[in-house]
């Protein structure tokens, strides 16, 4: 005996299709870091102006620079944390060097920024969130919290000796074409 097909709901169909070209063109930006970092500074001007313009929703901007804070720590974080697992960063010389492996990958780190900034300015839409505050306070805490955990995080790198920056392959020079001068008297 058949059983009756699932139930799926009208719209599933173009729930799906908007998901697949929404994840085509996530796919397509990811070697383009410059373009997408751009764009993120971008949405955060918007937003910033947005927020100015209209002299409210500090605790939404608040709440955003929170979460955003989070995801700079994931991302200057190891993914192995040397305290609790072991030194697995090299810690003298004569150690083999090992990859800086992030907790949070770039990529990762720049979808969820600016997902988290488009939310923030879509909720600068509805009035229910401007929650009177008085933003100096939220602002002098934010930034005590950004010094602080700066303050920690780099005591971390300085700690287990890791960068969580590369600039690009190391390129190694020869010997110089240069001729060697002769003196002349």
């Amino acid at each position: 005996m058949d059983s009756p097909p699932p139930f799926q709901h009208p719209l599933s169909g173009v729930q799906r299709k908007l998901e697949m070209r929404m994840q085509h063109y996530l796919d397509k930006s990811s070697p383009h870091s410059v373009y997408r970092w751009l764009a993120l500074v971008a949405v955060l001007a918007i937003y910033s102006l947005r927020v100015w313009y209209l002299k409210g929703f500090y605790i939404v901007t608040y709440g955003l620079g929170i979460y955003n804070l989070n995801l700079l720590l994931g991302f200057l974080t190891p993914q192995v944390d040397p305290e609790t697992e072991g030194p697995e960063l090299p810690t003298k010389d004569n150690e083999e060097f090992r990859p800086f492996v992030r907790r949070l990958p770039e990529f990762k780190f720049w979808y969820a920024s600016i997902k988290s900034v488009v939310i923030g300015l879509l909720m600068t839409f509805f009035s229910f969130f401007d929650v009177p505050v008085f933003w100096p306070i939220l602002l002098m805490y934010w930034c005590i919290l950004f010094v602080v955990t700066m303050k920690r995080q780099i005591k971390h790198m300085i700690k287990y000796r890791y960068i969580p920056f590369s600039f690009g392959k190391k390129k190694y020079t020869g010997k110089s074409d240069k001729p060697a001068q002769k003196d002349s008297k």
